[in-house]
């Protein structure tokens, strides 16, 4: 990890940001062409491409309720009634989301509403692989469910022998996903968009993946919704000297982890902790089973960032923007107040970032690579749709119409003005 003296040095912070830039010219021309093909082609496309990057081929996308009911079999069964915990704390914290449709007298002669109806049908993207998280599967659908989204479609990559990791289908049936469907990667997302012989095109597509999946989400935006483009997961964790190094050198590998191109960064006004901290990274990397890629990580996008006072970490903290922030403070109530930017902010020492990915209730699907300085963890807000209501008495529209009109004049869109003139035209 680098040492950051942030008055001399804010190139680092450049580096961070710029590392999420997704306009990779061949990536897009890669993603392009699967999406053409699988536009024109459909399952035949999706077949070729699932052999060609799973190493399988498939004559059934479809997972059928009996691999649902092995996989629920043989996965362990307090394994199972963590995810049914896990579900219970999602699904009571994303119930509080919920909205509900209204409408109000302005006069008597003037109705104004809003009326608030659940997407009809969402597609969710679960990664596959050595990236193969139930948790992701609970996080997408269990908001979904309670939006009262009509269908939920999933998708997820097969293994070379053709089958889906058990925990991902247990927590599918966990969080009541509707169809469960053997493809990935950017052809995955096609489907989803496009639609197929086998697979329905949905309304919105949700869910992490790789830079792949990310430009296909990217490329189908408006013609179907999708949630945001997530870029490599980050953590920030400002500390000062009552901080416990262990626990701080713990949750930078938990995100380094991830990839070779998530970020942990420390924030601290106190020097003395980044020795201590260095040593616990060097002690507890050893033995871990992704450890090539914490060191990798750490290396490349992992800092220290050593600043003169709290206030200062503070402002560091608005400006990085992450998608994971901890607070490892004396008074961490007092702290967050500052907190401007962040997907997520954990407070003290027995709240690390684990517990928000799994466990507490609120979304793991954070916005990150700054963008949290205008967007939101996902919610059930992602799987409704609102629609105005207006109402007009001819009273209440007389009563306005000159107004209307020469505003609509003002503007030159005199048709506008004809709409609202020819209702009050004598003799008409």
């Amino acid at each position: 990890m680098r040492l950051i003296d942030i008055s001399k040095d804010r190139e680092f912070l450049k580096k961070l940001l710029d590392r999420s830039k997704l306009e990779i010219d061949e990536v897009n021309k890669i993603v392009d062409s699967i999406l053409s093909n699988v536009k024109q082609n459909k399952d035949a496309a999706l077949r070729a491409y699932t052999k060609q990057y799973d190493g399988v081929i498939l004559k059934e996308f479809l997972v059928s309720q009996e691999e649902i009911e092995t996989a629920i079999n043989c996965t362990s069964k307090v394994l199972l009634e963590d995810l049914a915990r896990a579900k219970e704390n999602i699904g009571k914290y994303h119930k509080k989301q919920l909205k509900t449709s209204y409408s109000f007298y302005e006069g008597e002669d003037i109705i104004l509403g809003q009326i608030v109806r659940p997407i009809e049908r969402v597609g969710i993207y679960v990664p596959g692989g050595s990236a193969a998280y139930p948790s992701t599967v609970l996080m997408n659908a269990i908001p979904a469910k309670i939006a009262g989204v009509n269908e939920i479609i999933m998708i997820t990559p097969p293994d070379k022998n053709g089958k889906v990791k058990p925990s991902i289908l247990a927590a599918a049936s966990i969080a009541g996903v509707d169809k469960i469907y053997k493809i990935g990667g950017a052809q995955g997302i096609g489907a989803l968009a496009f639609g197929t012989e086998s697979i329905p095109k949905v309304d919105k597509i949700t869910g992490p993946g790789n830079i792949y999946v990310a430009m296909a989400k990217k490329r189908v935006n408006g013609l179907v919704g999708i949630d945001m483009i997530a870029g490599p997961s980050e953590i920030l964790i400002i500390a000062d000297q009552w901080a416990n190094p262990k626990y701080i050198a713990a949750d930078l590998i938990s995100q380094a982890e991830h990839d070779e191109m998530a970020a942990a960064i420390l924030v601290t006004d106190w020097e003395p902790l980044v020795d201590k901290v260095l040593q616990e990274l060097e002690s507890q990397i050893q033995g871990l089973e992704r450890k090539e890629i914490i060191k990798k990580s750490l290396e490349d996008y992992g800092a220290i960032i050593i600043t003169g006072c709290l206030g200062e970490s503070i402002d560091i903290a608005n400006e990085i923007a992450p998608e994971h922030l901890e607070i490892l403070t004396r008074n961490p109530f007092d702290i967050y107040k500052g907190i401007k930017n962040a997907g997520a902010i954990f407070l003290g020492e027995y709240s690390p970032e684990p517990v928000g990915d799994y466990f507490a209730g609120p979304n793991h699907t954070l916005p990150t690579s700054g963008t949290s300085r205008f967007s939101s963890p996902l919610c059930v807000d992602d799987f409704i749709k609102k629609t105005s209501l207006i109402y007009y008495s001819k009273d209440a529209l007389e009563k306005s119409k000159d107004s209307i009109m020469r505003i609509a004049e003002e503007e030159g869109l005199t048709g506008h003005a004809n709409s609202i003139r020819v209702r009050f035209e004598v003799g008409k």
